[in-house]
């Protein structure tokens, strides 16, 4: 209880920090110069839209943990396989060209499975298969180095899920909680943070770490309003990045990694007791995962 106050306080902080900035503009100078400062962060999310943009082809391989707070049993680990289908964006910024901006939307499954974990599964450890589909969009700044780049990036999803238990809980009280989600699709999100190196034109090597969540039920107006302090709190730090890139372009690509990912975890961190944090909700099923991956643009 202590800890998640603790994390209240620092979310509701960023929160503000980042939106006082987002509204500090320098309303000073032509119109020009107000445009240009806010050309890429009122169109950021829709810029050039996918006319300009590259088919993109990804696959993802990663180790998962399991947890269901208050469930007395264990789950075991699974491994992920993972393929995205989207289209990206990668462009120079106009304040500094050798900044890139980041966009990759698209379309995903998955498959969490113990069949696919490398580990040991220790006596007592229950099993499961899960497929996952949903829509994502990954973004950030990053470094152009010439026929190379490095991209730190922020990703968020919605997701449907459909969990399979292959060992069934011993106990009646786990066996409620499991039936939850046992064969049964769910709505969640996910978020995700981690770098990209674009070694050749059209290959990208990357690493991330992700947090999903699984909601037992859907509360449509919880799930919105929580998703909505989210929101205000990644469009303030867009603002605040939107003017660092106007004043130290280089620093740009790793604040807007760091605030952006630390909101995510801290927020995810609050969710896993409340699915809808702030509202009293019920606690979700989470996976945390380290990925590894290949991209193909092309």
């Amino acid at each position: 209880m202590f800890r998640s106050k603790i994390l209240f306080i620092l979310v509701l902080s960023l929160v503000s920090f980042a939106y006082t900035f987002a509204q500090d503009e320098d309303t000073t100078g032509s119109d020009n110069e107000w445009w240009g400062h806010h050309h890429r962060f009122r169109f950021h999310w829709f810029d050039e839209g996918f006319s300009r943009s590259r088919p993109t082809l990804s696959f993802n391989y990663g180790l998962s943990n399991t947890a269901l707070r208050d469930f007395n049993e264990s789950f075991a680990n699974p491994g992920l396989a993972e393929l995205k289908l989207g289209y990206t964006q990668l462009k120079n910024d106009f304040v500094d060209e050798n900044i890139l901006d980041y966009n990759f939307r698209y379309f995903y499954i998955s498959n969490f499975s113990t069949d696919l974990s490398s580990g040991n599964i220790n006596t007592g450890e229950l099993k499961a298969d899960l497929w996952r589909f949903g829509f994502g969009r990954s973004s950030g700044y990053g470094y152009d180095l010439g026929s190379a780049a490095i991209i730190p990036y922020y990703s968020y999803s919605v997701d449907w899920s459909r969990l399979r238990m292959l060992d069934m809980p011993s106990t009646a009280a786990g066996l409620n909680t499991t039936n939850l989600f046992n064969e049964s699709f769910r709505f969640g999100t996910s978020a995700e943070g981690g770098v990209r190196f674009k070694v050749l034109q059209h290959f990208i090597i990357e690493a991330g770490y992700e947090r999903s969540i699984i909601f037992p039920r859907h509360l449509f107006w919880k799930w919105a309003g929580s998703a909505i302090v989210e929101a205000a709190g990644q469009w303030g730090i867009d603002g605040f990045v939107d003017q660092i890139l106007d004043s130290s372009p280089y620093a740009a690509p790793i604040v807007s990694f760091v605030l952006k990912n630390a909101l995510s975890y801290g927020i995810y961190e609050l969710r896993q007791d409340k699915m809808n944090w702030p509202f009293e909700t019920a606690a979700p099923l989470s996976f945390d995962q380290f990925k590894f991956g290949v991209t193909f643009v092309f």
